[in-house]
């Protein structure tokens, strides 16, 4: 599982299509939003959770799937980019998990990822 409480936060930049090796392990009724790669790592939203990738070992071939459903989510907090911090935050606090904060770039669509996380918890 990824280390969300790691004080070391890779900024996630926005790719155009998820990689492949997420489509097995989607539901039906299931479908990809946007997706977010860091340097080796990347996070994937759907429209049902979100799904952390941690790339391991030298080859990458190891892989760490990790499901954060949104109905365990209790509450988030969605900081946009500004005019000199470019960046944006997303803060989800799960049941039983606690904090998990992503960061991402300026390129984010992170007000459309709010919106979506509001649709499936409240």
């Amino acid at each position: 599982m990824i280390d969300f409480t790691n004080g070391s936060i890779i900024k996630l930049k926005k790719t155009d299509s998820a990689p492949a090796d997420i489509n097995p392990l989607l539901i039906q009724g299931e479908v990809i939003v946007s997706a977010y790669k860091g340097i080796r790592d990347y996070v994937v939203f759907t429209n049902k959770r979100v799904i952390a990738v941690n790339v391991q070992g030298m080859t990458g071939k190891k892989k760490d799937y990790t499901s954060l459903p949104y109905a365990k989510v209790q509450a988030f907090s969605v900081e946009t980019s500004g005019v000199f911090d470019m960046d944006s935050e997303l803060e989800l606090y799960f049941s039983a998990l606690g904090l998990v904060k992503f960061e991402f770039t300026g390129a984010s669509d992170i007000v459309r990822i709010g919106q979506i996380i509001s649709t499936y918890i409240l």
